[in-house]
Order: structure tokens, then C-alpha cells, then sequence
């Protein structure tokens, strides 16, 4: 008995010094890309914003090489969501020690708020439940009993069912499952997908307001790429949230039979075309209206 206890102490050990050190080297990797960003602009001040951002993008990729040349080596690799959480701190810390002096008292305070609030949020969306289906649970069984006897989805509970989908990051399912989230360590589902929503918008609400903020103490081009990316990535979910579809089932249509049209072949003709369709496509207001009202 002593044994056994004295093995689950072992390996509680050694599950917090693995994390210890994948924070630490997430810590360093990010100091490390942020001291990077900023030498860019300083060695080509003449170069265009175009140029600086493509040589942001060489050095992420470079720091993303560095990063796992460490799990390779060193065995101890970074944690997707610490580096999100060590980024946002490095913005604040960078904010409170140079550009706070040189920013007006009420538009500090709106920017603290701000970052307090994302750091809730990422907190939050850590360790919320995505939408999972457990085993033995009533929607586990619905939904073998769908898979068994093909059930048709005709009212909005079943509807939401019948769109569950496996995640092969998690080896799970998920219900209203848009796809897993390295930087935030979980999968993006009916559950916390309104959430996921909120937190892309703080992202780019708070780079850009620490963009407007620090512009007299540097170009920022070293976060323009980032806020891009996520610019381009809020539009994407806009579009899924007005058409009801998710990320997964854009990308994997042709594994959903219910998105495949199939058109038969003319006479004469020895094939068959599938095309893609939409079937929980209700309009621009009732798509919104059903992302806003789905709970868990």
C-alpha cells in the first residue's frame, strides 16, 4: 500500500516538474521572440511596414524552429497556452513600465480592464467543457442509438446531436465541434464557442489599443502580424457563425453525408458528382440568433 503511494507521489512530481519546464522554456521562448520583433524595426527603419512583417513572420517561424530543436534535445518542449498567457503579460508589463507614463488616465484604465479581462477569459476557456460527450451520459446514448438505427435530427436538440464529431487531439466527442484550439489547449464546441468568440475579439480590442498606445515608442510592427492573423481568423468565424457551419465540417464536408449533394450522372455518362450543401444553412438572422441561444 505504502508502494503504490509512494509511486502516485513519484509521478505527481514528476507531472509538475514536466509542466514547471515547459513553462519555463515557454517563458523563454516568448522573451526571446519578443526581443526578436523589436530588433526588426530598429535594423531596417526605412524598410516598408510590408518588409518588416514578412521578417516578423521569418523570425516566428525561426523561434518556432528553436522551440521544438528544444523538445528534440532537451526533451522538454513549450505549452501553446502558456505562450499565450506569457505574451499577454509581456504586453501589460511592457505597457506599465514605458507607455503607461505617456497615456492619458482614463484610457490606461479602459486598458487594463481589458487585459484583466482576456486573462479571465483565457482562463476560462482552459478549463471549460467544449461540449463533451461522456460515456453512459443521455447524449452518449442518443447517439449511438442515431449511429445504430439511423435516426433523422428533427427538432433542435437532436439536430445539435446528430452534429457531434471526434476529436482525434482529445479522443473524444464533442457536440457542435469547430475544431481544437492549441493556443488555448481545448477543443472549440457548443459549449464555449460563443466564449471562444469573445476572446478572439479582446485579442484584437487589446493589440490594437496597445498598438494606438505604444506608437509613439515604436512602429508595432512586431504585433501587427499577429493582430492580422487573428483579424483574418475573427472574419472566418463571422462567416461560419452567419452560414452555421463549422470549421470541421468545411474542411471534412466530403466524411458528412449530410453535406454531400449528390447529382447523378446524364445518360450516356459513367459518373456521379458530389457537391457540397449546406442543410443547417437558415439565414443570416436565424443563424445568429441559433449561435447566440445554443446553452449547454
Amino acid at each position: 500500500m505504502q508502494q503504490i503511494q509512494d509511486q502516485r507521489k513519484k509521478k505527481v512530481l514528476v507531472s509538475c516538474f514536466k509542466q514547471i519546464g515547459r513553462c519555463t522554456v515557454s517563458c523563454i521562448l516568448v522573451l526571446l521572440t519578443q526581443f526578436a520583433l523589436t530588433l526588426v524595426p530598429h535594423f531596417f527603419p526605412a524598410s516598408s511596414l510590408l518588409v518588416q512583417l514578412t521578417l516578423s513572420v521569418v523570425v516566428l517561424v525561426f523561434v518556432l524552429g528553436l522551440g521544438r530543436w528544444c523538445r528534440r534535445i532537451v526533451g522538454v518542449y513549450a505549452s501553446a497556452p502558456a505562450l499565450v498567457f506569457f505574451n499577454i503579460i509581456f504586453i501589460w508589463a511592457v505597457y506599465i513600465f514605458i507607455a503607461r507614463q505617456a497615456i492619458p488616465y482614463f484610457i490606461s484604465i479602459v486598458f487594463n480592464i481589458e487585459v484583466t479581462l482576456l486573462i479571465l477569459g483565457v482562463c476560462s476557456i482552459l478549463s471549460s467543457d467544449p461540449g463533451l460527450v461522456t460515456h453512459g451520459s443521455s447524449d452518449a446514448n442518443k447517439l449511438i442509438e442515431t449511429k445504430a438505427f439511423g435516426v433523422e435530427a428533427h427538432n433542435k436538440g437532436s439536430a445539435l446531436l446528430k452534429r457531434v464529431r471526434y476529436c482525434k487531439s482529445c479522443k473524444a466527442y464533442i457536440k457542435g465541434f469547430d475544431h481544437h484550439c492549441p493556443a488555448f489547449g481545448n477543443c472549440i464546441g457548443q459549449n464555449n464557442y460563443v466564449l471562444f468568440i469573445i476572446l478572439l475579439a479582446g485579442f484584437l480590442t487589446t493589440e490594437a489599443s496597445y498598438i494606438v498606445c505604444s506608437s509613439q515608442f515604436s512602429r508595432g510592427s512586431w504585433i501587427l502580424g499577429g493582430t492580422w492573423f487573428e483579424g483574418v481568423f475573427f472574419t472566418w468565424h463571422l462567416y461560419c457563425i452567419c452560414f452555421n457551419i463549422r470549421t470541421d465540417e468545411w474542411i471534412n464536408w466530403k466524411k458528412y453525408p449530410e453535406f454531400q449533394f449528390v447529382i447523378q450522372s446524364q445518360p450516356g455518362e459513367s459518373f456521379t458528382r458530389v457537391m457540397f450543401k449546406n442543410p443547417y444553412d437558415n439565414g443570416y438572422l436565424q443563424n445568429v440568433k441559433e449561435f447566440l441561444s445554443v446553452k449547454g
